[in-house]
C-alpha cells in the first residue's frame, strides 16, 4: 500500500489454509458436541450422569439448550466414532478432543467418564468443552479443553451466547463462578447471567461483556478463594469501564443452592436490597472483619480502595467514587476529602512512572507526508477529492458499500453498528457511506438504481463498485424472483471487510500520533505515547483474531442473508424416523 503496489485479493476465504484449518476444527467440535449429547441421552453407561443432573434439578429443556453430554470411560470411544464418520485425526488433535499416547501407540480421548459442558462463542459455535468428574475418583473436579486455534479461555465467557440479548435489554450482566450456576439461574428465568469459564476475569472477557451492557453484578463464593477472585475481577471490570456492583449471598450458599431453596423472586429481592457498589462493599467487609477498629486497618483499607479507584479510566467517575469513599469513611477520619484526592493523585503518578519505565519504542514510522490526514476545510475537501478521483480506491471500502447496496437495511444496520465514516480514507466513498446512512435513518430508498440516477460521482462509483450489475445473477432474479449472490455468507464477508477497514484506519492514526509527538511538550508527549501503545495493542488484536470472531453476529438475519445455522441434536428415534421416511 505504501509503494502503490496492488496485490491480488482472495475473493473466497475457503482458499486460505488457516480458514480451512479452523473450519475443520469447528466441524470436529460440532461432531463431538452431538456425540456427547447423544451418549448422555441414550447410553446405559451415562445413567450416572443423567441421575446427577436429575438430582440437581435440571430438566430436559436446559440440558438440550446447553447441549450437555457425557464422555465414555473408554479410552477411545470418541476417536472410534469420529473415524467411522471420516473425520481427520489432525482436526481432532487440534481441537484437543484427542491426545497422542505417551507410548507412541496412537491416540486417546481427552475427556473420559465425565459430564460434558460445551463452551460456545458469542455467535453460538462450539469452541471447547469442560468435563466434570462424576465418581469419587482422585482427579480434578473439572478439566477444560486446552488452548486451540479457536479457543482461548481468557477470551471466552460461558453462556454469553444465550445471555447477550437479555443483557442488552437490562443493560446489566450477572457474573457467577460455575457452569451449573448459569444453568440453574437460566432455568429459573434469570437470563442475563454468565460465568468466567473457571478462570480469573480478564480484560478480553470484559470487552466482550461491554458489547452488550455496561453494568456487572459479581457473585462469588464467600470462601477466601472466591473473595480473592472477586477482588481481582472487580479491578479488571472497573479498568474496562464497567459499573461494578457486588452481591454476597448468605453463608454456605451459592446461586445454584440459593435458587433451589428460595426461588427467583427471593433472589431478585436480595439483588436489589443487598447489591453494593465496590466502595460500600469493601468498607462493609472491612468493618465486619474488624479492620476498621484499628488505625492501621483503617489506613490500609482506605489505601486499598483508592488503589482500586485508580483503575477507573474516566476521571469524572474517579472523582465521584472518591467523594463516595469520603462519605463512607468520614466517621473514621476527621478531615475533608482533599487528602483522599491527594493520595489518589500520588497513586496515579506512581502508575505513570511505572508505565513510562515499561514503555518500549514502536517500530520506525513513515514520515508525515505519507499519512492520510482528513482535510480541515471545504476547499481542502475539494482538492483532496480531485486528487483521490485519480487514485485507486481501497478495495475494502468499495466492498463495504457494495454489501450495503446489495443486501439492504439489515446489512446497513449491522455496518452502522460496527463502523463510522471516520474509518474511510477515500473521501468519495466516505461521502457515499454517509449518504447511505442518512437515507437509512430517514427510511428513504437505498438501492443501486437510486444511486445510478443520482448526481456525480455516484453513477461512476456504482459502475466501479458493482460491475456485475447485469450478470446472469440479475437476469436469473428477473425470471425466477430469486437472486444468486456471489457471497455464500454475506455477514462473514462484511466482517472480513470491516477488519481491514479498521486496521488501515488505526495504522494511519498511529502514524499521525508519531508525527505529532515531535512537536509536543512533555505532558502532551506522555498522552500521545499512551495513545500509541493503546493503538498498537488494538492493531495487534485485530491482526491475530479471525474476522469471524472479531465482530458479533447479527441478532436477526433475514432469509436472504444466508442460512441461520443452529447447533442441532437428533436422537436415535428421530434418526430412525428419518431413515424410514
Amino acid at each position: 500500500e505504501r509503494y502503490g503496489v496492488s496485490l491480488p485479493q482472495k475473493e473466497n476465504p475457503e482458499e486460505d489454509e488457516q480458514y480451512k484449518e479452523r473450519e475443520g476444527i469447528f466441524h470436529a467440535l460440532r461432531f463431538a458436541g452431538l456425540y456427547y449429547f447423544t451418549l448422555l441421552k441414550e447410553s446405559e453407561e451415562a445413567s450416572k450422569a443423567r441421575r446427577y443432573l436429575e438430582e440437581r434439578g435440571y430438566d430436559g429443556n436446559i440440558i438440550r439448550k446447553f447441549g450437555l453430554g457425557y464422555a465414555s470411560g473408554s479410552g477411545n470411544a470418541l476417536l472410534d466414532a469420529a473415524g467411522k464418520e471420516g473425520l481427520k485425526v489432525e482436526y481432532l488433535v487440534k481441537a484437543d478432543l484427542i491426545k497422542p499416547s505417551k507410548r507412541n501407540d496412537g491416540f486417546y480421548d481427552t475427556f473420559r467418564n465425565r459430564l460434558i459442558f460445551p463452551i460456545f462463542n458469542p455467535s453460538g459455535k462450539v469452541i471447547a468443552f469442560a468435563g466434570r468428574v462424576l465418581d469419587q475418583q482422585k482427579a480434578a473436579k473439572y478439566i477444560n479443553s486446552s488452548q486451540t486455534p479457536v479457543y482461548n479461555k481468557s477470551e471466552v465467557i460461558y453462556g454469553v451466547n444465550f445471555a447477550k440479548n437479555e443483557i442488552r435489554k437490562q443493560s446489566e450482566v450477572i457474573l457467577v463462578e460455575g457452569y451449573t450456576d448459569v444453568l440453574s439461574m437460566i432455568q429459573k428465568g434469570i437470563k442475563n447471567v454468565v460465568a468466567s469459564s473457571g478462570t480469573a476475569l480478564s480484560t478480553q472477557q470484559i470487552k466482550i461483556l461491554k458489547r452488550y451492557g455496561d453494568k456487572i453484578i459479581m457473585i462469588y463464593d464467600s470462601d477466601s478463594a472466591g473473595q480473592q477472585a472477586m477482588r481481582r475481577g472487580m479491578r479488571v471490570a472497573l479498568a474496562g469501564g464497567m459499573n461494578v456492583d457486588l452481591l454476597e449471598l448468605p453463608e454456605n450458599e451459592d446461586p445454584d443452592s440459593f435458587l433451589k431453596k428460595y426461588g427467583r423472586i427471593s433472589f431478585e429481592e436480595l439483588k436489589v436490597k443487598e447489591s453494593l457498589d465496590f466502595v460500600s462493599f469493601s468498607v462493609r467487609q472491612a468493618e465486619n472483619s474488624g479492620k476498621m477498629d484499628h488505625p492501621a486497618g483503617i489506613t490500609k483499607t482506605i489505601a486499598g480502595i483508592l488503589d482500586i479507584i485508580s483503575e477507573i479510566p474516566d476521571p469524572l467517575a474517579r472523582q465521584v467514587y472518591v467523594q463516595h469513599l469520603h462519605q463512607k469513611t468520614r466517621k473514621y477520619r476527621n478531615s475533608s476529602d482533599r487528602e483522599l484526592f491527594d493520595q489518589l493523585g500520588s497513586i496515579l503518578d506512581q502508575k505513570k512512572i511505572k508505565e513510562k519505565k515499561s514503555y518500549r519504542s514502536l517500530p520506525p514510522i513513515p514520515a508525515r507526508e505519507e499519512i492520510s490526514v482528513p482535510p480541515s476545510s471545504p476547499s481542502a475537501d475539494n482538492d483532496k477529492l480531485v486528487k483521490q478521483s485519480t487514485r485507486k480506491k481501497p478495495h475494502y471500502e468499495m466492498e463495504l458499500i457494495r454489501l450495503m447496496l446489495l443486501y439492504g437495511r439489515d446489512m446497513i444496520r449491522y455496518v452502522g453498528h460496527e463502523c463510522n465514516d471516520q474509518l474511510f480514507e477515500d473521501l468519495q466513498l466516505k461521502e457515499f457511506y454517509k449518504d447511505i446512512m442518512e437515507r437509512y435513518q430517514k427510511k428513504e430508498e437505498v438501492s443501486i438504481d437510486h444511486y445510478t440516477h443520482r448526481e456525480s460521482p455516484f453513477p461512476k462509483l456504482i459502475a466501479d463498485i458493482i460491475p456485475e450489475r447485469y450478470t446472469p445473477s440479475e437476469r436469473h432474479h428477473e425470471k425466477t424472483g430469486s437472486r444468486l449472490w456471489r457471497d455464500k455468507d454475506p455477514f462473514l464477508t462484511v466482517k472480513s471487510t470491516i477488519k481491514p477497514l479498521k486496521l488501515h484506519y488505526l495504522k494511519r492514526y498511529l502514524w499521525e500520533l508519531a508525527s505529532y509527538i515531535e512537536e509536543a511538550d512533555v505532558e502532551e508527549k506522555k498522552k500521545l505515547i499512551k495513545k500509541q501503545k493503546q493503538t498498537q495493542r488494538e492493531i495487534s488484536r485485530l491482526e491475530r483474531t479471525p474476522a469471524s470472531e472479531l465482530f458479533p453476529d447479527p441478532d436477526d438475519q433475514s432469509d436472504t442473508l444466508g442460512e441461520n445455522k443452529k447447533f442441532e441434536y437428533k436422537m436415535k428415534h428421530e434418526r430412525n424416523d428419518e431413515t424410514r421416511q
